[in-house]
């Protein structure tokens, strides 16, 4: 529940941290990214990426300063707890125990916590406990903005859920639907519409509804249920990942190498820019998990570093996949989902290859699913939980999880847009994720740790952005994003 501070369970080195992140990033909006690129123009695409890299490293770094404010917050609270215990045991003076029970800081000048921390080896600003980012909230925002938060990230976790919802039945779709020809169909169906026929009197869009309805059958259940000890099944979905993202890119070097490369993208096209920069946020998105990715580490030395490195490498992975894509097809074959472009005989002349390429959303994509339904319905759960209250049984087990998965089913009944779907998931929950919850959270962690411990104590894990102009120009960049994808959103529908 992104509300709770739970065990930090095994310890792994930071290399290993650092893999995880890169397989926390790197995801469903990775396939979406190529078409993107060809409809925004490479040099376009090119800038912002860098450009949408970067700010997601700076609030990557606020969140980890935040982490460790919180941290020292509750080791704060637990030793004048156990002060106070022991000022009982010893018959303190009233006046000493009533000090110590007061939620405030002020107490911070007349006994500072540093004096205690001296006698122990651990920092106070070691991050030892997963805070996740809810319980931040709670703790540095007023209720108005725990509100707000878990508005955002239950909006996110909906798209998130639509954009699955609609990426497995597409995949079986377009897998199904061939309609043999010379290239085995499935790259021909880049042009064909969803009334097209697929088998006999059933249409593409009927066949695609018939597979949601059997995803929704099999995986929806899960939302109603705890999902836990999905550990291998991770490693299992991660490495198929990789080997499908080695496959394309190796593909796509060869064909180009060949001289059959017939991508000739335009250096810039600003009508594909909404959707692109959706795309790239959608795409930079770990903000919400960094607690659970960051805090088992169990080395924090040099941190900062290893997060700096994963996102260069990130970047360039991003880079090659893209590039490699829009000059090996031309734009308008590009699909939403780039793996089903190698799913043609032309491409691939290994007939288990095409279809490992053209299936491959499914077996990763299905695997999450269950993981982000929970998470949402116990967002949900946190969001209007009352101090010390207990949910009915209707409610706890019926409503949540039926509010939790109905309407990202009907969004992708609707729709199998998944470029839009991850842009404007990416664009506007994205943006409040990414980027707003981050610069708020470490505007009113720094005040915090000043008012408790004084403005002398240093953060170890500080954000080398820490000049106060970073947080304004990142909500700025926000507030900029926002307005340009609604502006564009509205010129689009007017011209339509």
């Amino acid at each position: 529940m992104a509300g709770e501070i739970t065990d930090t369970g095994d310890l792994y080195s930071p290399y290993v941290g650092l893999v995880y992140m890169f397989n926390l990033i790197v995801g469903t909006g990775a396939l979406t990214m190529p078409k993107a690129f060809a409809s925004a123009g490479w040099l376009v695409s090119l800038v912002l990426l860098v450009f949408l890299g970067f700010m997601s490293f700076v609030t990557t770094t606020f969140v980890v300063e935040a982490m460790a404010a919180a941290n020292a917050q509750l080791r704060w609270k637990r030793m004048e707890n156990h002060q106070e215990e022991e000022g009982d045991d010893s018959s303190s003076t009233a006046s000493d125990s009533d000090g110590l029970t007061q939620d405030n800081y002020e107490r911070a000048e007349t006994r500072p916590i540093l004096s205690v921390q001296r006698r122990g080896s651990l920092n106070l600003f070691e991050i030892t406990d997963r805070v996740e980012m809810g319980q931040m909230a709670s703790m540095f925002f007023n209720k108005v903005g725990v509100n707000l938060f878990y508005f955002c990230i239950i909006v996110y976790l909906y798209g998130d859920l639509a954009i699955y919802a609609a990426a497995v039945p597409f995949s079986l779709m377009q897998v199904s639907c061939a309609t043999g020809n010379d290239s085995c169909g499935l790259e021909a169906d880049a042009k064909r519409n969803d009334t097209d026929q697929c088998w006999g009197p059933l249409r593409r869009v009927d066949a695609y509804r018939i597979y949601l309805a059997v995803f929704t059958l099999f995986l929806g259940p899960f939302t109603f249920f705890d999902v836990q000890k999905t550990k291998y099944l991770q490693i299992l979905t991660s490495v198929m990942r990789w080997i499908a993202f080695a496959v394309m890119i190796v593909l796509a070097l060869v064909r180009i190498g060949r001289g059959h490369g017939e991508g000739h993208p335009p250096l810039a096209d600003l009508s594909g820019v909404r959707n692109l920069f959706g795309v790239c946020v959608y795409s930079f998105m770990c903000q919400h998990s960094l607690p659970s990715l960051v805090t088992p580490v169990s080395s924090k030395r040099h941190l900062t570093r290893l997060v700096f490195l994963d996102y260069v490498l990130i970047l360039s992975f991003y880079g090659l996949l893209s590039f490699t894509a829009i000059f090996c097809f031309r734009g308008d074959r590009l699909l939403d989902m780039y793996t089903l472009n190698f799913a043609g005989c032309d491409i691939v002349g290994v007939a288990a290859i095409r279809f490992f390429l053209g299936l491959f959303p499914v077996f990763t994509i299905s695997t999450n699913f269950p993981i982000i339904a929970v998470t949402l319905r116990n967002n949900w759960k946190t969001l209007f939980h009352r101090e010390g209250g207990t949910y009915p049984w209707v409610v706890d087990r019926v409503v949540f999880p039926t509010i939790t998965l109905v309407p990202p089913v009907l969004v992708a009944f609707c729709t199998h847009d998944l470029e839009s779907l991850v842009g404007i998931t990416g664009a506007y929950a994205g943006t409040g994720i990414q980027y707003v919850t981050p610069a708020f959270l470490v505007y009113h962690c720094r005040k915090d740790a000043a008012l408790a411990f004084g403005r002398g104590t240093a953060n170890k894990h500080r954000s080398p952005f820490h000049h106060t102009f970073w947080v304004g120009f990142v909500l700025l960049w926000a507030f900029s994003c926002f307005f340009f994808v609604t502006a564009n959103i509205v010129l689009s529908e007017t011209k339509l």
